[in-house]
C-alpha cells in the first residue's frame, strides 16, 4: 500500500450558498470519485490533503514534480502505474476549509480543471506505454479518470445546456428528446447530491451554480489542453481562516473589492445569450425551455458581477 486517504470534514463554514454547492460537489468527489474507485480499481487521484504515503512509494514514483499545478495527482497516477495500491478511509475525518470567495473558488476551479486536463496531455503516452499494470487498468485511467471526468464532464455540460440547448430555440426545427434534456440530468444531478441529503433543498440552485462554473472550467480545460495562457498559473486559494487571521485583533470592515475582480464579461455575454434565448421561445417558441433559460441567465448575471461570496463573516 501506498498512500492512505481520509475524508475531508469541514470547519470554520460561513453556512453561506455558495459553501453548500461546494459541499455537494465534494461529497460527490469523496463519495464516488474517492470511496467507490479505491474500492472497484484500487485507484484514485490523491487530492493533496489527509494523506499519508510511504517514502518508499514516492521514491520509486519518482518524487514530487512541478511540470503541473495538480503535483497531487500527478504523483498519485506515477505512483499506480508503478503499482502500488491506494487506500481511502471513509470514516476518518480531517478538518479542512472551503474557499472563502467567489474569486478565490474561481481561481481554486481553474487550477482543477486546467491541471488534470495538463497533465492528460502529458501522461497519455506514458500510460499507454506503460508494462507494469493490466490493459484494463490503463484503459479506466485514460478513458474515465482522465478523459470522462476531467475533460468530456465540463465541456459537455457547459456546451450542451448553456449553447445547443437554448439555440434549439432559434431553430425549431431541432428538437432535443426528453430523456437528453431532463431524464439523464435528473438522474445525474441525483447521484450527485445522494452524499448530502440535508442539503437536497439547494438542488436547483446547486445544477444552476454548476452550469456557471462549468464555463469557467471548459475554459481551463482547453487552456490546459493546448497548454496556452494560464496553464502554470498558481494562485493559493484565500480560504476562510485566512481571512479570520488577517483580520484578526482588528474591527472587522467590509473588504475593498475592486470593479475588475467582481466584472466577469464573459458570464455576462453568456447570460446575455441565455436571456435573449429565454425571451424568444417565451414569445415564439414551442420548447418551454423558458423557465430553465431565465432561471439560468440569473445564476450567470449573479457569478458576472461577482456578488457571489464576496464578504466573508467573522463569527
Amino acid at each position: 500500500m501506498g498512500l492512505l486517504q481520509a475524508r475531508w470534514k469541514f470547519v470554520n463554514s460561513n453556512g453561506c450558498l455558495m459553501t453548500r454547492m461546494q459541499e455537494i460537489s465534494l461529497d460527490y468527489h469523496f463519495t464516488v470519485e474517492q470511496e467507490v474507485g479505491s474500492a472497484t480499481y484500487a485507484f484514485f487521484g490523491f487530492n493533496g490533503t489527509a494523506g499519508v504515503w510511504r517514502i518508499s512509494a514516492l521514491n520509486e514514483a519518482g518524487g514530487w514534480k512541478d511540470r503541473t499545478t495538480v503535483e497531487d495527482m500527478d504523483l498519485a497516477v506515477r505512483a499506480s502505474l508503478k503499482g502500488w495500491k491506494f487506500v481511502y478511509v471513509n470514516d476518518l475525518k480531517v478538518k479542512s476549509e472551503l474557499p472563502s470567495t467567489f474569486r478565490a473558488y474561481r481561481y481554486q476551479q481553474h487550477r482543477w480543471s486546467c491541471g488534470p486536463a495538463n497533465l492528460f496531455r502529458k501522461m497519455a503516452v506514458e500510460i499507454i506505454r506503460n508494462e507494469n499494470v493490466s490493459m484494463w487498468k490503463k484503459f479506466y485511467v485514460i478513458y474515465s479518470f482522465f478523459f470522462v471526468r476531467k475533460v468530456v464532464a465540463h465541456v459537455v455540460t457547459f456546451v450542451f445546456y448553456c449553447i445547443v440547448m437554448p439555440a434549439t430555440v432559434l431553430v425549431p426545427e431541432v428538437e432535443v428528446p426528453k430523456w437528453g434534456a431532463v431524464y439523464i440530468p435528473c438522474v445525474v444531478t441525483l447521484l450527485n447530491s445522494v452524499g448530502t441529503p440535508r442539503s437536497l433543498h439547494l438542488l436547483v440552485f446547486w445544477v444552476l451554480f454548476e452550469n456557471v462554473m462549468a464555463l469557467h472550467r471548459t475554459k481551463a480545460t482547453f487552456i490546459g489542453l493546448l497548454q496556452v495562457g494560464r496553464v502554470n498559473e498558481w494562485v493559493v486559494t484565500q480560504k476562510l481562516g485566512d481571512a479570520l487571521e488577517t483580520n484578526s485583533g482588528k474591527a472587522h470592515r467590509r473588504p475593498c473589492i475592486w470593479i475588475g475582480h467582481r466584472v466577469h464579461l464573459l458570464e455576462l455575454c453568456v447570460g446575455a445569450y441565455l436571456f435573449i434565448c429565454g425571451c424568444y421561445d417565451l414569445a415564439h417558441g414551442k420548447n418551454r425551455f423558458f423557465v430553465y433559460l431565465f432561471l439560468q441567465s440569473f445564476a450567470f448575471f449573479v457569478a458576472g458581477i461577482g456578488y457571489v461570496g464576496t464578504f466573508v463573516p467573522t463569527s
